[in-house]
């Protein structure tokens, strides 16, 4: 009997709509979706959870995308995970921000939601 555990995605997002756009994206696929609403519950759950992945908006209530991935990656336990902020900050020097908070990955909305779960795949092999 194969009992590996779904890999867990941490989607942050604070607009329902999104987050009904990116579970619906990974129906059918072996992830957990695992939502926060803001920058707090993000890194809450990072800590708890400890997911594969982050998904970040970086436009976030509380804590902002941004301080979210400073406080991830400066845990540890926690730095590894990759993170992809999807954002809709296109603004010139908006993605060097955000890696040099500490992000992998940048998207920027609106997103193509197969694209997105392409990218994740990636990240996720094996």
């Amino acid at each position: 009997m194969n009992t590996k555990r779904k890999k867990i995605i941490l989607y942050v997002e604070d607009e329902e709509i999104l987050r009904k756009l990116v579970r619906h994206s990974f129906m059918g696929r072996d992830y957990q979706i695992v939502e926060a609403g803001d920058g707090a519950e993000a890194v809450k759950k990072a800590e708890q959870l400890r997911p594969d992945i982050i998904l970040m908006d970086l436009q976030l209530p509380r804590i902002s995308g941004y301080d979210a991935i400073i406080a991830i990656k400066q845990n540890p336990a926690l730095k590894d995970i990759p993170i992809i902020a999807l954002t809709g900050f296109a603004l010139a020097g908006e993605e060097e921000k955000a890696r040099e908070a500490g992000c992998d990955h940048y998207i920027t909305k609106p997103f193509d939601p197969m694209a997105l779960v392409e990218i994740v795949d990636g990240y996720l092999a094996g």
